[in-house]
């Protein structure tokens, strides 16, 4: 009898996870734009999934188990606790156990985003993630809960900060886990003037935009992951940082216009979701936009 062929996870599909697990994920980031990185949150019940691989390198954050074994390519793991950090290379099979509840991230990296991530000094050809079922990572377990976080706090205007954590991701992938050693460049000095001026002045111009920090790193001319590190080092702040301390500041112009609402201002500094701009606003100013706006 013939063994049946890995089932391939794709997360770029919505319902992909359903094929091996008993339910849908808590919550997700299919619907929100999220680029070259996925998160899915799970509670699920005892289950025993076929065989299955994800076509990306993913990652598996235990936040909580009553489960005590799994089965990972028929060897077993045991006394799994809070805080476990699983790496699965892409096209790694696996097969799992879970006999109770379990309740986990599922955090996918694109292999694109690897190697674009810091492609100046890392041979692409050789990159590829080392397994790890039963492990710890403390900032590997930090982001996953930030992004989950943001998630659930910011929804639709979360895609630059997740950009941005999925760049450190990649960075701390290919440094701790790349089967073999990687020459990751480190600059001091921050970005060139001339090219601090030309990101700056395209974020001010570009503010009621869904920027990206891949466009930001188009423009400096260089890897998204020595971009965000060389603007921090120029001005203090992480590009999403700064970004929205822009968009508070111009936001405070604008409500000086009693003609826009507050719900035209919210669009015209690049919020998709008023009640996110409402708490980002208050986050800066210790005010809400409509108090705010009374108080000129």
């Amino acid at each position: 009898m013939q063994n049946k062929p890995s089932i391939k996870i794709d997360f770029q599909s919505c319902d992909a996870i359903k094929q091996i697990l008993p339910r849908a994920p808590i919550i997700s980031s299919h619907s929100i734009g999220w680029q070259a990185i996925f998160l899915e949150y799970h509670r699920q019940p005892e289950h025993d999934t076929p065989e299955y691989n994800f076509p990306h390198n993913t990652i598996s954050i235990g936040l909580g188990y009553q489960a005590k074994e799994f089965k990972v390519n028929k060897q077993i793991y045991k006394n799994f606790v809070s805080g476990n950090i699983g790496i699965i290379p892409a096209y790694y099979d696996i097969k799992t156990q879970a006999y109770g509840n379990a309740e986990f991230i599922l955090l996918t990296v694109e292999s694109d985003k690897l190697a674009s991530t810091i492609h100046e000094s890392v041979d692409v050809d050789k990159l590829e993630i080392k397994p790890q079922v039963y492990g710890f990572d403390p900032l590997i377990y930090q982001i996953g809960l930030e992004l989950k976080k943001e998630l659930e706090t910011t929804g639709v205007d979360s895609r630059l900060y997740a950009e941005s954590m999925a760049t450190a991701l990649a960075v701390h992938l290919i440094k701790r886990y790349s089967t073999q050693t990687q020459n990751i460049k480190q600059y001091t000095d921050g970005l060139p003037n001339y090219k601090l001026r030309e990101v700056i002045a395209y974020i001010n111009e570009h503010l009621d935009e869904n920027l990206s920090l891949a466009e930001l790193a188009v423009i400096a001319q260089m890897s998204p992951h020595y971009f965000a590190s060389l603007f921090k080092q120029s001005i203090g702040f992480a590009p999403h940082q700064y970004i929205t301390k822009c968009r508070v500041e111009k936001a405070k112009q604008l409500l000086q216009n009693q003609e826009l609402t507050i719900l035209e201002v919210c669009q015209q500094v690049g919020f998709q979701s008023p009640s996110h701009f409402a708490r980002v606003f208050r986050k800066y100013t210790t005010t809400t936009p409509k108090l705010y706006r009374g108080a000129l």
